[in-house]
């Protein structure tokens, strides 16, 4: 009889996770005066949520849309790992979400360049063709505007459709998406992140680890959840 998983889908953050640069701030760093860091410091001290960091880093840009994505196919591989992992989870009937809440428009070339169709992308669309650039959330949470792309959300509902989910991350950003999920694999900030949250982790390196942490576990520990999630802003 096989092995019955733990967990019925995957959430998984792209930058610094599928692929191990955060590309976002790889194209700031490239693309934007030094002052980018400065807003980036002000949401990892919580003091703006990611959306406003996105929207005013964004505003930083100086470049096209090809140039940029050009820059971030050519430089940055997917962490090894991820398109066997992805081909895993693909037989086993696994779906794979990719929640992102950085600029989200290099992930599915980038993806496609490493052979990986066929996973759903949650992230924010930006348009950057020249001028000022303009922004969209199709992926917020209708009532918060803390986050662009609400990777509560994105977990709660991946639960609802397949059942138990886990979540990968390593960043900030991944702080919301870990405290809803039922099976966390966490690495870099995300790890201090858990364990002041009290949310249960699985440390991981590559995507071998979180394939053997899934295929190991009869059960997922379920999910922290807090009533309110920790970053919620309104209007």
């Amino acid at each position: 009889m096989p092995h019955r998983l733990p967990v019925g889908a995957l959430v998984i953050d792209f930058d610094g996770t599928i692929c191990p640069n955060d590309v976002s701030e790889e194209i700031l760093e490239a693309f934007a005066p030094r002052t980018w860091w400065d807003i980036d410091l002000e949401f990892q001290r919580g003091e703006i949520g990611s959306r406003e960091c996105l929207v005013r880093q964004g505003a930083l840009l100086d470049g096209r849309r090809d140039e940029m994505l050009a820059f971030a196919v050519e430089r940055f591989p997917l962490e090894p790992t991820f398109a066997p992992f992805a081909a895993w989870a693909r037989d086993l009937g696994l779906p794979i979400t990719v929640a992102s809440d950085g600029f989200g428009f290099y992930i599915e070339p980038m993806l496609a360049a490493a052979g990986v169709h066929g996973v759903d992308i949650r992230t924010n669309d930006v348009a950057l063709n020249g001028g000022r650039p303009a922004f969209a959330f199709p992926n917020a949470h209708p009532t918060c505007i803390g986050c662009g792309t609400c990777k509560m959300r994105v977990v709660q509902e991946q639960r609802r459709a397949h059942g138990p989910v886990a979540f990968v991350g390593e960043g900030h950003s991944d702080r919301y998406g870990a405290l809803y999920a039922d099976l966390v694999f966490a690495a870099k900030h995300l790890v201090d992140i858990c364990r002041g949250d009290g949310v249960p982790f699985v440390p991981w390196t590559t995507f071998d680890d979180v394939r053997a942490g899934i295929e190991l576990r009869a059960t997922a520990p379920g999910p922290v959840e807090p009533e309110t999630c920790p970053g919620w802003t309104e209007p």
